[in-house]
C-alpha cells in the first residue's frame, strides 16, 4: 500500500497505516477521534462502556498477573481498597489525538474519574474506582483501544525508565558530517581546486566532484535524520494552522540542501553543504543546550524545595520531638494532629482516622480509618491527633505531583507568559515576511546572493532567546527563594508576586512567635483530670496559640481522646469518659462577659462550668517594625487578626500612622474583606499562618502561609516562607519586581540581536553557517545574562 497521510492530524501513516471508514489514520488517538465524533458507528464504544464485546482471551490472559493484590498494591500510587491511582507507560502516545483520548477515558468507562497525560514521558495517570473496574480491566481497555501499556518489572521494583537518547544521537551524527564536510570543503575555502595558475593541485582538480559527492552523502543523515524533527515540527503546525517556529527553520534547510544538490549535479559549483551540516549542527547544539536548561528548570522538585515541614516524631520514651520529613525512615512513630498532612504512608496505631483524601483523589468526603489500617501520604487528619507507623521514607516525586495536583489549581493566570507566546508568533510572521522580501529585492538585483540571504535571515532571526528568557529568569529565581526558605508553587507566583500592590497580615502567628510567648492564668484552679484532659486536647490542635499554651503546660499522660473537634476561628472540645472541655473565645466557651477585650486570652471550660483564662503575652517576631516601614512606602498594608484589640497600642507602635487595625475577624470576615480590596481592582497579597487565613490564603492574588516548628500545608496558599525570613518579605517581592525587569531587558537585548542579525543577512553579507553560529549564541547570551542578573540578587538576599 502507497502511504498514506492521516484524515485527522495529517501525518504520513508509514506501515503503521490504520484504515477505517474508507480513510486512513497514522495511531489509534486519530482513529478513535473519528469514531467518537463521527455519526455513523458508535457501537464499538458502547461495548467498552458496557464491557461486552469481543475480546481476545490472549489479551485477558496477558495480564493475569494483575489480579495479584501484591503487585496492584506495589503499582499503584494510591489504594484504599476502592479509589486507586496508577501511572501507566503507554508507549504508543503520538500526537494531539492521542491525548484528547487517553484524558477522555472516563467517557469509555463511568468508574475512570479523571486521567492525565504527561506526554514527553509518553505516561498516563488515571484515577479509577477498582470496585467498578480492576487495574486488570484497565489494562485491557487500553489495549483494546490501542494504547498497550508497558508494565515490566521495572515498574514493580519502582526504578526509573531509561531515558531518551536520540537528540544526543543525532547530535553525534550532525557533528561527525559536519567535521568531514568542512574537511573536504577547505580546497574550496582556500580556492585551490581551481587552477594552476592559482595555487591548485592536480590531484584536488582531479578528484574534485568526489569530495562534492562526498558531501552530499554526508548530508543525506543530517537532513533526513538529524533534522527530520523539524519538517515533522514545521509540518504538523502547518496542518493545526499553528505557525511555529520550526517553519522558518525547515525552509532554510530545505532550501540549503535543494540548492547545493542542484549544484553539484549541474557542476554550478560546490554548494553549501558545509553551511547545511553546521547549520543542522548548531540547531541540534542549541536545543541540546536548551534541552538541558528546561532540564534544570523542571528539575524534581521534591519536598524539601517546597515544603519546610516537620513532623512530631514519638521515641520509645514517650518524648516528642519535631523531626524533618526527609528524615523519617521506615518503622518510626508519628504523630499527626488535626488538619495535618499526612507525609508518608503508614499504619494507623492509635486514635480515631477521620481521612480527606481531596488533596490525592479530589473526593472531598472524608474516610474513617482504624487500627491496623493503611493511611497514605497526603491525606489529612480531620478528627483529633492519630499515630502511626511510616512504612516508608517520603517520596520526593509523589509529594511533588500532590502539590501539582489539578483539584487544587487557581485561576491565578500568568500574562507574561501569554506575551511571551505572542511576540514568538508575531515574530515569526515578521522574520518570514522579511525573509521573502529580501529574497525577491535579491532576485532582481543579484540573484547568486538570494538563497544565502533568504536561509540567513530565516536562521539568524529565530525567537528562540526570546522563549527562552521569561521561563529561565523565573525558574533561577523560584531556586533562588528556595534557597533563602521562601517556597512558592511555580514560577508563575514570582509574576503574581511583582504585580502585588496591597499586603495584609494576619497577627497571631505570623507577626508573633509562639516560640517566646507567655501566659499567666487566671481563673479557678484545673483538677489533675481536667489539666491532663486540658493537654491531650491541645496537643491534637494545631493553631498557634494551642501550640503555645500545650508547650507551656506541664507535662501529663498521653491518652487517646474519646470525641475530638475543632471550631475554626472559634475554639477545640475534646472529651474522655465523663470529662468534657472546651478552650478558645470566651463566647466559645460560653463566658459572654466583656470585660477581657484588651487581652489575647485562651478561655478554659470544664463540663459546661466557665473555669478561666490564660492571658497571652504576645512576643512580635524580630524585624517586622522595620519591614512594615518598608512595605508602608510601597504598598497599601493592612492587619487582620481573630483576636481581639489587647494588642492595638503595642501594634500601633509597631505600624506606621493611620495602618487599619481589624480585630475579632473571622476566617470568613478576613475572605470577604479581600473580595473588596480586589474590587477596588487592588493586587493583593496575604500573609497568613495556613489555618484560619485558608480562604483569605485562596482568595488573594498571591497567599503566603508562615511556617515556625510544624507547618500545617495548605494547598490554598501559593507559597510558604520561614517565619525567620518574614522581615524578608519586602525583599522579596522588590526581587520579584526586579526579576520581570530582568525578562523584558532579555527581550530587548534578544531584538537588538535580531536587528543588527537582519542587516547583515538581509545586504547578503552573512553567511549562513555564520548565521546557524550566531542563532545559539543568542540563547546562550540571554540565559547568561539572566543567569548573571538573578544571581546578583540573590545575593542581595538574607
Amino acid at each position: 500500500m502507497d502511504k498514506q497521510n492521516c484524515y485527522h492530524c495529517g501525518d504520513e501513516c508509514g506501515s503503521n497505516v490504520i484504515e477505517y471508514d474508507e480513510k486512513y489514520f497514522c495511531c489509534n488517538g486519530c482513529k478513535t477521534v473519528y469514531e467518537i465524533f463521527s455519526e455513523n458507528d458508535l457501537s464499538y464504544y458502547y461495548d467498552l462502556q458496557s464491557g461486552a464485546g469481543s475480546t481476545p482471551t490472549a489479551i485477558e490472559g496477558k495480564y493475569d498477573f494483575l489480579d495479584n493484590e501484591t503487585i496492584v498494591d506495589r503499582l499503584t500510587e494510591f489504594n484504599d481498597g476502592s479509589l486507586q491511582i496508577v501511572n501507566l507507560y503507554i508507549p504508543l502516545i503520538h500526537c494531539s489525538s492521542c491525548i484528547w483520548v487517553l484524558e477522555n477515558m472516563n467517557k469509555l468507562n463511568p468508574f475512570i474519574t479523571q486521567s492525565q497525560v504527561d506526554f514527553p514521558k509518553k505516561t498516563v495517570r488515571i484515577t479509577y474506582n477498582s470496585k467498578g473496574i480492576s487495574l486488570k480491566q484497565l489494562a485491557v481497555l487500553l489495549t483494546k483501544i490501542g494504547y498497550e501499556p508497558y508494565i515490566s518489572l521495572d515498574d514493580f521494583d519502582n526504578k526509573k525508565k531509561s531515558t531518551d537518547r536520540s537528540l544526543i544521537y543525532k547530535l553525534g551524527v550532525a557533528g561527525f558530517a559536519f567535521g568531514n564536510v568542512m574537511f573536504l570543503s577547505f580546497p574550496e575555502y582556500f580556492d585551490l581546486s581551481t587552477s594552476e595558475a592559482s595555487g591548485g593541485e592536480y590531484w584536488l582538480n582531479q578528484y574534485e566532484d568526489v569530495f562534492r559527492w562526498l558531501m552530499f552523502a554526508f548530508s543525506l543523515p543530517v537532513v533526513f535524520y538529524a533534522g527530520a524533527d523539524y519538517f515533522i515540527s514545521a509540518y504538523k503546525g502547518l496542518r493545526s494552522k499553528i505557525l511555529n517556529i520550526d517553519v522558518p527553520i525547515s525552509l532554510g534547510i530545505l532550501v540549503l540542501f535543494l540548492r547545493s544538490t542542484l549544484e553539484i549535479i549541474f557542476d554550478w559549483g560546490s554548494g553549501f553543504f558545509d553551511s547545511l551540516t553546521g547549520l543542522v549542527f548548531f540547531l541540534l547544539l542549541g536545543k541540546f543546550f536548551q534541552q538541558k536548561t528546561y532540564s534544570f528548570l523542571s528539575f524534581e522538585r521534591d519536598y524539601k524545595s517546597y515544603f519546610p515541614i516537620a513532623v512530631t516524631k514519638i521515641f520509645e520514651n514517650g518524648k516528642e520531638e519535631s523531626t524533618q520529613v526527609h528524615e523519617i525512615k521506615q518503622g518510626d512513630r508519628l504523630l499527626i494532629r488535626n488538619e495535618e498532612l499526612i507525609p508518608v504512608d503508614g499504619i494507623l496505631l492509635k486514635g480515631k482516622a477521620k481521612i480527606d483524601y481531596s488533596f490525592v483523589t479530589g473526593e472531598s468526603v472524608p474516610v474513617e480509618r482504624e487500627f491496623g489500617d493503611k493511611v497514605f501520604a497526603g491525606g489529612r487528619q480531620m478528627n483529633g491527633p492519630i499515630e502511626m507507623e511510616a512504612l516508608k521514607s517520603v517520596s520526593q516525586s509523589y509529594l511533588t505531583q500532590l502539590w501539582s495536583n489539578s483539584v487544587f489549581k487557581t485561576d491565578k493566570s500568568t500574562r507574561f507568559q501569554t506575551l511571551t507566546d505572542s511576540i514568538g508568533k508575531r515574530f515569526t510572521i515578521g522574520v518570514l515576511s522579511i525573509a521573502f522580501l529580501a529574497t525577491a529585492f535579491w532576485l532582481y538585483h543579484d540573484p547568486s546572493k538570494a538563497m544565502n540571504v533568504f536561509t540567513a535571515v530565516l536562521i539568524i532571526a529565530c525567537p528562540c532567546a526570546i522563549a527562552l528568557a521569561s521561563p529561565f529568569t523565573l525558574g533561577n529565581m523560584l531556586r533562588i527563594f528556595g534557597q533563602k526558605k521562601f517556597y512558592l508553587r511555580d514560577t508563575a507566583t514570582i509574576e503574581q508576586l511583582a504585580q502585588v500592590d496591597t499586603a495584609i497580615f494576619d497577627k497571631t502567628g505570623t507577626i508573633t512567635t509562639t516560640r517566646k510567648s507567655t501566659a499567666t492564668y487566671e481563673g479557678m484552679p484545673l483538677t489533675p483530670k481536667e489539666e491532663s484532659l486540658l493537654k491531650n486536647t491541645l496537643r491534637a490542635s494545631n493553631h498557634p496559640l494551642s501550640r503555645a499554651l500545650y508547650d507551656l503546660l506541664e507535662e501529663q499522660n498521653i491518652v487517646t481522646l474519646d470525641e475530638y473537634e475543632e471550631h475554626l476561628g472559634k475554639g477545640v472540645e475534646g472529651s474522655k469518659g465523663n470529662e468534657h472541655i472546651k478552650i478558645g473565645s470566651s463566647n466559645f466557651v460560653g463566658n459572654h462577659q466583656a470585660g477581657d477585650s484588651a487581652n489575647t486570652a485562651v478561655h478554659i471550660a470544664s463540663n459546661d462550668l466557665y473555669k478561666g483564662k490564660y492571658i497571652f503575652h504576645n512576643e512580635y517576631r524580630e524585624g517586622v517594625s522595620e519591614l512594615f516601614k518598608n512595605m508602608s512606602e510601597t504598598f497599601q498594608i493592612a492587619i487582620l487578626s481573630g483576636d481581639n484589640e489587647g494588642e492595638k497600642a503595642n501594634l500601633e507602635k509597631l505600624l506606621p500612622k493611620l495602618t487599619p487595625l481589624f480585630f475579632n475577624q473571622k476566617p470568613e470576615d478576613k475572605l470577604e474583606f479581600i473580595k473588596s480590596l480586589q474590587k477596588q481592582h487592588k493586587k493583593v497579597l496575604m500573609v497568613g499562618d495556613g489555618l484560619n487565613d485558608a480562604g483569605a490564603l485562596a482568595q488573594a492574588e498571591v497567599g503566603i502561609a508562615v511556617s515556625e516548628n510544624i507547618n500545617v500545608f495548605s494547598p490554598a496558599c501559593d507559597g510558604i516562607m520561614d517565619a525567620s525570613k518574614l522581615k524578608q518579605l519586602y525583599n522579596y517581592i522588590m526581587a520579584s519586581k526586579k526579576a520581570m525587569k530582568i525578562i523584558k531587558l532579555s527581550f530587548i537585548l534578544s531584538l537588538l540581536y535580531n536587528v543588527i542579525g537582519l542587516y547583515f543577512a538581509v545586504t547578503g553579507q552573512l553567511e549562513p553557517v555564520i548565521a546557524a553560529i550566531l542563532m545559539p549564541l543568542s540563547s546562550i547570551s540571554v540565559v547568561g545574562f539572566t543567569t548573571i542578573m538573578t544571581n546578583l540578587i540573590g545575593r542581595k538576599l538574607n
